[in-house]
């Protein structure tokens, strides 16, 4: 079975490197300033042309509230009001995209994050999904994924009662631990009886799909209090679980420089958490689907990866890889064909380019030949653990092992190692080594090396 997982300590010591999560190849990390709106322009030409379906994500950056560890593009404010001059160039900005695409292209997939989205005015809200559905072809049918983050401090059954009726099905709930003494270190007071709340709203309101966050590593956690988190997770039965390794990075991300480095838990305590996290989520009858997310057998991940058809991008795992995305926002990036952009992370920066009537793309890449070919072999390792090279030489007319030759010895040092099965037609990812398929993916990253390894969280 798909989720089968074998835990080896010895190879985890051994291959918990730093590396790249792969919600796109290249990675964020190669964007550079090379591209612009032209470019932009160019690729949803394209787009138009082929009638592409969509994928949207729009990014709310404003939190009332600071959380230590968070590393996101946000804006901290008391200041509700800080919200209508941003909503004002998104909606240009929403516009300037719209008028290049084909109202003839559906919105499969839509997902608002941030930042906390729900940090708008229920107007606030209702304006901005009435835009977009003035701009952009949504569905009405409750047939597409439409999601949004919410943090249950800032969410009440009025406000989930709104968002289904603007047609949101689909909820991820920040929650990371229930411990009162880790949210204190953390910056995060959020009670069990809070997020059970909006739970509960969201079940009696047909949402689809229920996705909880929760992170291990932060300060005061121990093996033993998180272990009864989960265990209060897993009695809320959500669909999704995303379980994300907290990587304290305090040079990079300033918020990180109020935790206290002493209280962090040790690495073993944290191997210790996320083996028996793993144990009780599969005895709870959740599948693990790679790189921290398990689902219920019947979620729609799960079924995709049983029939190989999960894929992955900006947003994660999903099942609309085959739509171009389009980000819009604050530092959101747009996958297009070939095309990878990221709008400007600085506030100021992207309400100044909108109100010239410019889009504020200031960064991205074009992939060539070369990124595509690894881009197709990196998807199908961490989304279906396995390669066929077969299918990889008839989409891009290569030779396998001639083409990737110089990966070999250390390839068949994996399969030695037992993280990968590897023989004249594929490679298989092992249950060892499923835990660890980042390090099996770095292995055909081109741009990997030391220096920018460094930017990366650990695998584990």
């Amino acid at each position: 079975m798909l989720d089968a997982i074998r835990w080896d300590t010895d190879l985890i010591r051994r291959y918990d490197l730093a590396g790249p999560r792969y919600t796109s190849y290249p990675t964020a990390v190669q964007f550079d300033g090379h591209v612009g709106t032209f470019d932009l322009f160019h690729a949803l030409r394209e787009s138009r042309k082929a009638l592409r379906p969509l994928s949207l994500y729009v990014h709310v950056p404003f939190c009332a509230n600071i959380c230590y560890y968070c590393a996101c593009n946000k804006v901290i404010t008391k200041d509700r009001g800080r919200a209508l001059p941003y909503l004002q160039r998104l909606e240009q900005e929403i516009q300037l995209i719209a008028c290049h695409l084909d109202p003839a292209q559906k919105v499969e997939q839509l997902h608002f994050g941030g930042g906390t989205p729900t940090f708008l005015s229920h107007d606030e809200l209702r304006q901005l999904m009435a835009q977009l559905r003035k701009s952009f072809n949504l569905l009405d049918d409750d047939s597409g994924d439409y999601g949004i983050e919410i943090d249950p401090r800032e969410a009440d059954w009025s406000t989930m009662g709104l968002l289904r009726e603007l047609g949101f099905n689909r909820v991820s709930i920040g929650l990371q631990d229930l411990d009162p003494a880790v949210q204190r270190a953390v910056n995060r007071l959020q009670s069990l009886e809070e997020t059970r709340a909006v739970i509960d709203a969201a079940r009696t309101l047909q949402f689809r799909s229920i996705n909880i966050d929760l992170i291990y590593g932060l300060p005061r956690q121990t093996p033993d209090n998180f272990a009864r988190t989960v265990e209060e997770v897993i009695n809320l039965q959500p669909d999704r679980l995303s379980v994300f390794n907290y990587a304290h990075l305090p040079e990079r991300f300033m918020p990180q420089r109020r935790i206290n480095s002493d209280e962090l838990p040790t690495p073993a305590q944290k191997l210790e958490m996320l083996q028996r996290t793993i144990e009780q989520l599969t005895a709870a009858g959740y599948r693990y689907i790679g790189m921290d997310h398990f689902a219920l057998p019947d979620d729609e991940l799960a079924i995709a990866q049983e029939e190989s058809t999960l894929q992955r991008n900006f947003q994660g795992y999903t099942t609309h890889g085959h739509c171009d995305l389009i980000g819009l926002g604050v530092s959101a990036i747009s996958q297009i064909g070939d095309l990878y952009c990221q709008n400007s992370s600085d506030l100021n920066q992207y309400q100044n380019a909108l109100a010239s009537t410019q889009l504020a793309t200031n960064r991205g890449l074009l992939c060539n030949a070369d990124d595509r070919v690894r881009r197709a072999v990196i998807q199908q390792l961490i989304c279906s653990f396995n390669v066929e090279f077969a299918e990889i030489e008839q989409a891009f007319n290569i030779d396998f092992r001639g083409y990737f030759g110089e990966l070999w010895p250390q390839l068949q040092g994996m399969a030695e190692d037992g993280l990968i099965e590897l023989n004249n037609d594929r490679i298989n990812v092992l249950p060892a080594g499923r835990l660890l398929v980042r390090s099996v993916c770095m292995v055909f990253d081109a741009y990997l090396d030391q220096q920018n390894r460094q930017r990366f969280s650990r695998v584990i």
